[in-house]
């Protein structure tokens, strides 16, 4: 089974958003839109986004560090939101594993959002519809755009590559390889919800800035790779990614 996904490489995300603003544009103009953006400019500004990105410090000096955490639907093989769904709305679909939502059968009940353990889902406050991320859907099988364009809108845009697109069940894809030869995991492994999507881990973080291991590192915890501190519970990226 085909088992389409992200693969988001942590250590050259620099959070510039691109994913974020590329998202918005391409699926409020196309068959997920429009997607609301109410009071923009007021102190309580709400809007509809499939592809956030949050930023959180790290470490301390010397060795402080800061990692951009981009989050949306990760596309689970086992997704919960599916069988909470009472009208059909939300479904997982066979050809190519996308988890969508069937907009005239939505009620916006929000019990997917209830069940969704990494916050992925965002009802629509002017469409009362639940929306979410498509790996836009609409356009990776357009044919009437050249193939290299047949890619998720935040891929294309991502000016530092960091955002990988393909068939994480095909051995030979470049998502597949990445994940095999980076090490990449999925978010909230415990919740049992299979996430297609995977991260890339950070490399360690060097005191010189060099963004490797160097002879002027002292030997002691904060030395150690973000993605150990992770691993120690020291930092927390993924409950942190929830409740945020």
């Amino acid at each position: 089974m085909t088992q389409m996904a992200l693969v988001i490489d942590l250590n050259v995300c620099v959070g510039c958003h691109a994913c974020v603003t590329s998202c918005k544009e391409w699926n409020t103009s196309g068959e997920a839109g429009s997607l609301a953006d109410l009071r923009p400019y007021d102190a309580d500004p709400s809007g509809t986004f499939f592809n956030r990105v949050q930023t959180y410090e790290a470490g301390e000096f010397p060795l402080a560090d800061t990692i951009h955490f981009p989050k949306s639907c990760l596309h689970c093989e086992d997704p919960p939101c599916v069988p909470v769904c009472p009208t059909g709305a939300s479904y997982k679909r066979k050809e190519d594993g996308l988890v969508l939502v069937d907009f005239d059968k939505c009620i916006g009940c929000k019990y997917c959002a209830w069940a969704c353990p990494y916050g992925a889902r965002e009802l629509d406050e002017e469409r009362k519809e639940m929306t979410k991320c498509t790996l836009c859907a609409d356009r990776i099988y357009n044919e009437a755009l050249p193939e290299r364009d047949r890619k998720p809108a935040c891929v294309l845009a991502c000016p530092t590559s960091a955002r990988l697109f393909g068939d994480i069940h095909d051995p030979e894809s470049v998502v597949s390889k990445a994940i095999r030869e980076r090490g990449g995991y999925q978010l909230m492994p415990e919740w049992e919800t299979k996430p297609a999507n995977h991260y890339l881990p950070r490399q360690p973080v060097s005191s010189c800035g060099s963004g490797g291991s160097c002879s002027c590192q002292p030997e002691n915890a904060e030395s150690m790779p973000i993605d150990m501190q992770i691993e120690r519970g020291e930092i927390n990226l993924a409950s942190m990614a929830v409740r945020v």
